[in-house]
């Protein structure tokens, strides 16, 4: 018996696969975000960190998007199935795509309803650690852990970091 009939079953993406993609957005969307203010450092133009962000959010759920798909082959293949892709793929990776551009939407919410870029920045960075905590913690209940509020902190520690590294780089 093939695979295909218990793939046509299973869940559009595992748990894992969610939470990973709004992690990896996240972490994209604090980073992105941090470095347009460091290039438009001594302007406080908002709109332009606001398409900026805009533009790296879509643009990030697209490139996740295309490399869900080339793993999905990827992985099919190496199971000796057929390699093509069906169209429940296409659908989970517009699925990628979608988790990726909303759970990274919050954190540029900011720069459409405060004018001060520096303030907007602030927000937007509180924003972000918030959904890594209890994207972390989602992920340790899925995993079992007895604590799985450490990983959402560690989550959490992990995003401080990266504000400090964008920070310590003028950002």
């Amino acid at each position: 018996m093939t695979e295909e009939p218990r793939e046509a079953r299973r869940r559009l993406l595992d748990p894992v696969d969610r939470i990973s993609e709004i992690l990896f957005g996240l972490i994209m969307a604090v980073t992105i975000v941090g470095s347009l203010s460091i290039a438009t450092a001594g302007r406080n133009d908002v709109g332009v960190v606001l398409w900026g962000a805009l533009g790296c959010n879509l643009a990030w759920g697209l490139v996740d998007a295309v490399m869900y798909l080339l793993r999905t082959a990827t992985e099919r293949a190496r199971n000796a199935e057929r390699a093509a892709l069906l169209p429940r793929h296409f659908v989970e990776a517009f699925a990628v795509f979608v988790a990726v551009v909303l759970a990274t939407f919050p954190v540029v919410v900011p720069f459409m309803l405060i004018g001060d870029v520096a303030r907007a920045m602030r927000f937007a960075q509180a924003i972000t650690l918030v959904m890594l905590f209890f994207a972390g913690l989602a992920l340790g209940r899925y995993a079992g852990y007895a604590h799985p509020a450490r990983l959402g902190v560690l989550m959490s520690a992990f995003g401080a970091l990266l504000i400090a590294i964008v920070k310590a780089l003028g950002g």
